[in-house]
């Protein structure tokens, strides 16, 4: 439990600082830097709620906020000193400076591996440090779930190509529409509420672990189709 007293005095600050510095170091092109970006604003979104008293339980929202973020945070630390990461994002590492894939491409490829693969682990891992069931993180879950679909709206919204690219913009449209958010936190939460009544059986949690990772990189894969 100390490692949750830590997350609650010390916020969203770690991730929130992590991200602002790969922010500073990425240039803006960048397809990891894309999605940085997004992710960095919802972060920053949920700290604010949670200093607001927006969240009913303020050390499980941060305990989930700090977890999650850690995935992601992982992932590029991995894929940085050359190992693997999770490949639920290795499309995004490996597609992140191709010149076909499009700006809004990049954002939901990483949107569809944090929230598809890392949110149902993140909620497991919460559920340990503060020794609880998934359903006591509901409400949190739920809350953190409606920013992020305010911060997709935005992204489609801000991101979509324009005119200029209409030709392109009929198949890349049919692509984007074929994801959606809210069925992702449907099965993180689905998967997170498995994985935790199957913890006590560590092979079947891992087999199913890894081929929900592998599920969420062939979507991703998909999403960052090169039209150019």
């Amino acid at each position: 439990m100390a490692h949750t007293e830590q997350f609650v005095t010390a916020g969203v600050t770690e991730p929130v600082g992590r991200m602002r510095e790969f922010r500073s170091r990425w240039p803006s092109e960048d397809g990891v830097a894309v999605f940085n970006r997004v992710y960095l604003a919802v972060t920053e979104e949920v700290g604010r709620r949670i200093d607001a008293g927006e969240f009913p339980d303020r050390g499980a929202a941060v305990t989930l906020g700090v977890l999650f973020a850690r995935r992601y945070l992982t992932a590029v630390e991995r894929a940085e000193s050359g190992a693997r990461p999770p490949a639920c994002w290795r499309p995004l590492f490996r597609y992140r400076r191709h010149p076909g894939v499009r700006t809004i491409q990049f954002a939901l490829a990483g949107i569809n591996a944090h929230i598809g693969h890392d949110l149902a682990l993140a909620v497991v891992d919460s559920c340990e440090a503060l020794g609880c069931e998934p359903a006591d993180l509901e409400d949190e879950f739920d809350r953190v779930g409606e920013i992020l679909t305010v911060m997709e709206e935005r992204v489609r919204e801000d991101l979509m190509p324009g005119p200029d690219l209409l030709e392109t913009a009929g198949p890349l449209t049919h692509l984007l529409g074929s994801w959606s958010l809210d069925r992702a936190r449907d099965g993180a939460w689905s998967a997170a509420r498995l994985l935790w009544n199957v913890r006590r059986l560590p092979d079947l949690a891992g087999e199913f672990t890894e081929g929900l990772d592998r599920a969420v990189g062939l979507v991703g894969r998909c999403l960052l189709t090169p039209w150019a």
